[in-house]
């Protein structure tokens, strides 16, 4: 009761700082999409990649339209920890929550050392996006893909979202014959969609009920938020029949390479280098297509002027493990590890009328940010999180700023991963080991691959980016590695 009592009283607090709206017609507020693709990769789409395997044309339109950074990172190289940055603004190491949320808490892969402590739900006395546009009399949707919490009261509709769709403790569908690859298909089995039709595709479904409620909104004066997080490209990897079968007819030969093992196994870390696999590309494509589909919507109803579009992923493409189904070249990894194909994402803004478009932003920015740009926007309280507000770059008014941006995974990812930190300041990166603490250093603007350490030839460098990092351990109060078997990771001493 006391932490429901806090709540409210923060959100009302946040009603005290709201101010009269100017940025499009008089007494109209601007409403807003956030389109969220699960596992999707920074190369996985036509604007970030015109040489990608797969067919994205509405994300190509869309990019014509939109302002698109190049360099935008996910918070965390895994799911839960960067939904859960998106939805509060926050860092997830400030909140603990540093590694996917299971069903219970303190489960983790435990290898040469013990996983760091964390949490497992998004702490119900933070706010959320929802909650924060409340006090301005925004209404609410969530569709989709949740993941921040296995019990009930940690689901969106006790989170600040009017209406839920297919949002619950789950991070893939969890369909009745999930065994054989049909979660995408119904029946879905799960608590918060209903089944209509045997047999009808998840996207789809997702996409339609969005649709639907974007009719509703257009015959109300009250602005509003709509997160549509779609459960693909997650695994298990399914799509329709006759889909897969046209990629299949390109007979594309796959190629792999060898990963360094984080931990034991006799198994080679298999790396895609190629974009071959003809289910996942499916999966983009109707992605793709019931994304044209919702933006169709948007303007049948005379909502797209109002409405600000924004289109991410959480976390990189998967690359190294569960089927490797695609390939993030140039850049190293993929979800889970913390090199840049773990946490490079697509992002593209569309700001009808205010911001520029068919412009490409080179800013170093991350989904953090999404919370105080869209607090700006609407005229809102945007303090205590770690983002910052993107109005300016999506005006073209500032081309990029220095600002330091970090990440913290102390886990052994499923994928492989290691347990590591890393800080990016300018075109420089920093990745600490967390097993013993030694330093890589990379230059992101001429080896974005990230095979040339530069640590044994910047000292000066290494030590200016390990004393940030270290003073943003303290900020956050930073978990580590525990002791195993009596083997005693490194910790920094701060």
């Amino acid at each position: 009761m006391l932490i429901k009592n806090l709540k409210f009283i923060v959100i009302s607090l946040l009603s005290l700082f709201m101010i009269p709206l100017s940025l499009h017609a008089e007494n109209n507020k601007w409403n807003f999409l956030i389109i969220v693709v699960d596992d999707l990769g920074q190369m996985d789409i036509s604007p970030n990649n015109p040489d990608t395997y797969y067919q994205t044309p509405n994300l190509q339109k869309l990019a014509t339209q939109s302002v698109r950074f190049s360099q935008n990172y996910s918070a965390s190289p895994v799911c839960s920890p960067a939904r859960l940055a998106l939805m509060t603004g926050k860092n997830p190491a400030r909140l603990n929550a540093t590694d996917w949320f299971r069903l219970e808490e303190g489960q983790g892969r435990s290898e040469t050392y013990k996983w760091a402590k964390d949490i497992h739900h998004m702490p119900s006395e933070e706010v959320t996006l929802a909650e924060a546009l409340k006090p301005a009399g925004y209404k609410s949707a969530f569709l989709g893909k949740w993941h921040l919490g296995h019990d009930e009261k940690y689901w969106p509709e006790h989170q600040g979202f009017d209406i839920n769709i297919g949002g619950y403790w789950s991070g893939s569908p969890r369909g009745q014959n999930e065994s054989k690859g049909s979660g995408y298909f119904a029946p879905y089995n799960n608590p918060r969609l209903a089944d209509k039709n045997d047999g009808e595709y998840l996207t789809e479904r997702l996409s339609s009920e969005a649709m639907n409620l974007l009719e509703g909104y257009s015959k109300s004066e009250d602005p509003f938020l709509m997160v549509l997080s779609f459960y693909t490209v997650h695994t298990p990897l399914n799509a329709p029949k006759e889909t897969i079968s046209k990629y299949d007819a390109n007979n594309l030969k796959s190629i792999f390479t060898q990963e360094e093992q984080i931990w034991p196994t006799e198994e080679i870390r298999a790396v895609r280098q190629n974009q071959t696999h003809s289910t996942y590309a499916a999966m983009v494509e109707h992605m793709d297509l019931n994304i044209g589909r919702v933006l169709k919507q948007l303007e049948k109803t005379g909502l797209d002027d109002n409405t600000v579009v924004f289109f991410t992923s959480d976390n990189g493409g998967l690359s190294s493990a569960e089927g490797s189904p695609t390939s993030n070249l140039p850049f190293r990894g993929g979800k889970g590890w913390i090199y840049e194909g773990g946490i490079r994402v697509p992002f593209m803004v569309r700001w009808p009328n205010v911001g520029k478009t068919d412009y490409t932003n080179p800013a170093a920015v991350t989904g953090l940010d999404i919370f105080p740009t869209i607090m700006e926007i609407a005229g809102a309280d945007k303090s205590n999180i770690d983002g910052n507000s993107l109005v300016s770059k999506i005006k073209g008014e500032i081309e990029s700023t220095e600002q330091p941006l970090y990440w913290h995974y102390p886990h052994y990812s499923n994928q492989g991963g290691m347990p590591a930190s890393a800080i990016r300041l300018g075109d420089y990166k920093l990745i600490q080991r967390l097993e013993d603490g030694r330093h890589h250093l990379y230059d992101l603007s001429k080896d974005p691959d990230e095979l040339h350490d530069l640590a044994n030839e910047m000292p000066e460098k290494v030590e200016q980016l390990r004393s940030m990092l270290f003073s943003w351990y303290k900020e956050v109060d930073a978990e580590f590695l525990r002791e195993k078997d009596g083997n005693t990771p490194w910790e920094p001493e701060l």
